[in-house]
């Protein structure tokens, strides 16, 4: 190649060399001024924030507060029995069915008493027999007592026959006894309800033959029905024998008067007895639940705030916000409570809050603490 080209191609590379640098030069400078615009405008005092409505309410210290509870009790019959009969037998008769209702003396079976029958007139009979030979003694004795004041009859004689009467009166005696047993066990042989109320079982039927004492039906009494409920000990105090308390029976209040509180304590659920006495107008099945509804006092420190206050934080720690005057600005303070009871739309709370402090008490998810906040007119 001849020099003269050798120069010429030299000169170009550097002429392009030199464009080259001077763009990338160029570059490094706008991307190094565009940074520090960057960091300026980050660095750059912010404007101040509107502040965020919030709704508030105020936190009042109390050292009690009352509390509805509920104690869970079973209705009971006022006397239910499983009925038998007191003599043993063959059963003739049964016109009960589980749920039939009877009434105080109605006949509930029969047992077959033709051997009773039997046996009482035997009786009946053995009675008239022994009233007459007693009669014949008593005539006879009278007729001696007359001729032995004359001689005419040997004091022996006499003394035999009033012996002899006295004999047969307790013979009559002792079969009238016998016939009055008969006649005990002619009603025995008769089941008898004892009260009104209804068959809740029946365990045998007709035809079959028992013995004494065996069950035959049980009668659950539909009148004087109680309610029996567990109240804790602690809480025996605040009940009065005779007073009146609203029981919830079938989501229906009643009120019933306290009958009398049993003296022990369940073995396993460590509660003791209250015994309510029902309204005879009361329609309630044996065994059903029925609630006693109770306000009591817990002296526990605290105050009520809105659910709506409420935040949960991590662990079950429940936190509110309450406001902090910094300045004529109000911010947002995160604080730690604890929740001691729930009712309706409000709880119980006590943690670190000042007696009168100002809470945040609704749309607090959209408030994080340190925020700038104003106080929202009420409507």
């Amino acid at each position: 190649m001849p020099e003269n080209d050798t120069k010429s191609v030299s000169i170009s590379t550097g002429k392009y060399a030199g464009a080259i640098g001077f763009c990338v030069a160029v570059a490094l400078v706008l991307t190094l001024s565009g940074l520090l615009h960057v960091r300026v405008a980050l660095t750059a005092d912010t404007p101040s924030k509107v502040p965020l409505p919030v709704a508030v309410t105020t936190y009042t210290v109390q050292e009690s507060y009352q509390r509805q509870v509920s104690y869970l009790g079973l209705v009971r019959a006022g006397r239910k029995a499983n009925l038998a009969f007191e003599i043993p037998g063959r059963i003739a008769t049964m016109n009960v069915r589980q749920g039939s209702p009877v009434k105080a003396g109605d006949i509930i079976a029969r047992l077959d008493d033709a051997s009773l029958q039997a046996s009482r007139r035997a009786t009946a009979a053995d009675l008239v027999q022994a009233q007459a030979e007693l009669e014949l003694a008593g005539l006879k004795a009278k007729r001696q007592r007359d001729l032995e004041a004359t001689g005419a009859v040997s004091k022996e004689a006499f003394d035999e026959t009033r012996l002899r009467a006295r004999a047969l009166e307790a013979q009559v005696e002792s079969v009238s006894a016998r016939l009055a047993s008969i006649d005990i066990d002619l009603q025995k042989s008769q089941l008898v309800a004892q009260y009104d109320g209804i068959i809740a079982d029946r365990y045998v039927y007709q035809g079959a033959v028992i013995g004494a004492g065996v069950p035959v039906v049980r009668l659950v009494e539909t009148s004087a029905q109680e309610a029996h409920i567990g109240v804790a000990t602690a809480r025996l105090g605040e009940l009065e024998q005779g007073s009146r308390y609203t029981l919830l029976l079938r989501d229906e209040q009643i009120l019933a008067p306290l009958l009398s509180v049993r003296p022990d304590v369940d073995p396993v659920t460590r509660v003791a007895t209250a015994v309510f006495a029902l309204p005879e107008d009361t329609r309630a099945l044996d065994g059903e639940p029925v609630y006693l509804k109770i306000q009591e006092t817990e002296h526990l420190k605290g105050g009520w705030l809105p659910l709506s206050a409420l935040l949960e934080g991590q662990r079950g720690v429940w936190t509110v916000l309450r406001l902090e005057a910094t300045g004529t600005e109000l911010r947002s303070v995160r604080e730690v409570v604890e929740v001691i009871d729930l009712q309706g739309e409000r709880a119980y709370v006590r943690g670190t809050l000042a007696p009168g402090a100002r809470i945040i008490s609704s749309g607090v998810h959209r408030v994080v603490p340190g925020t700038l906040v104003s106080i929202a007119e009420q409507g």
